[in-house]
């Protein structure tokens, strides 16, 4: 509430604010955001789902880029009517799109040169919309760039030819009931062998199940260092190297370790070297 007759600087604040949000141009934005989150929102969510699929996501993707361009394209001019039918509702003055631009608070006399659709249109409609397909595109190409970090599975050609196989494995599963009501990335992996595509898109193949592999060897790392914490400390310092990695690789590799006999353990350790005792 903005009481006019209240001297302090948060009334003069509140009242800054309030002129500021009954321009055309705050109107403006506010629709503008208003559309380009709503076609975004679906394909944000689905993209932060850990058991998203992957062809079910970058189809989501492909789908809002779509509408994006055509956004871009056939758009403005009924955001612009939006926009000034919600001002003339709410006393709000309107911008002319033919006339000149000019900044609330400066002079017409030192103002550049552009019409209120140059700058509605250019700078501010297709620019917002120019920044969101930007970063569609990177979420598309992030499989591309995860074989990137696998030198030794895909070379530079592998690379190239992994750009041409995605597009065409994407067709593929879009047009094959085979591929539908598929749970996560295993079930994908899972029926790309029972269908032998994974030797038709091997390399998409190879991609998937590196993506698979990603979530186990990063809580083995974790693991690793939640160890570090337990011995580091004054144990370590009583101990050489050698033999804290060895109770290391024995502490995190409980799985392992669990499938050797004692037996088999003693034995090796009576082989080390003669000893006195008998375990």
């Amino acid at each position: 509430m903005i009481i006019d007759d209240n001297p302090n600087d948060s009334a003069g604040e509140a009242n800054k604010i309030q002129r500021e949000m009954l321009t055309f141009q705050f109107v403006f934005h506010l629709f503008l955001m208003k559309a380009i989150l709503g076609l975004t929102n679906d394909v944000s969510q689905a993209l932060q789902k850990k058991n998203q699929e992957i062809v079910n996501a970058m189809a989501l993707v492909k789908s809002c880029k779509e509408k994006l361009h055509w956004m871009r394209n056939n758009e403005f001019d009924a955001l612009v009517e939006e926009v000034s039918s919600f001002c003339d509702k709410h006393h709000i003055d309107v911008s002319n799109m033919d006339e000149a631009f000019v900044l609330p608070g400066r002079s017409r006399r030192n103002a550049p040169i552009k019409t209120n659709r140059h700058h509605y249109c250019v700078e501010l409609f297709i620019y917002v919309i120019d920044e969101q397909l930007t970063e569609l595109d990177d979420r598309f190409n992030e499989l591309l760039r995860l074989a990137q970090f696998y030198p030794q599975d895909f070379s530079d050609g592998d690379l190239l030819a992994l750009d041409d196989q995605l597009e065409l494995y994407i067709h593929y599963v879009n047009s094959s009931s085979d591929f539908s009501d598929l749970q996560g990335i295993g079930d994908l992996a899972k029926k790309m062998v029972e269908t032998r595509m994974h030797r038709a898109f091997n390399y998409v193949y190879l991609l998937i199940t590196l993506a698979l592999v990603l979530p186990v060897a990063t809580a083995s790392v974790e693991r690793a260092f939640s160890v570090m914490n337990i011995i580091k400390g004054p144990l370590r310092n009583k101990m050489g190297d050698q033999w804290l990695s060895d109770s290391l690789l024995v502490y995190v590799e409980k799985d392992v370790f669990d499938c050797i006999e004692n037996e088999a353990i003693m034995l090796c350790f009576q082989n080390m070297k003669p000893r006195r005792g008998q375990l």
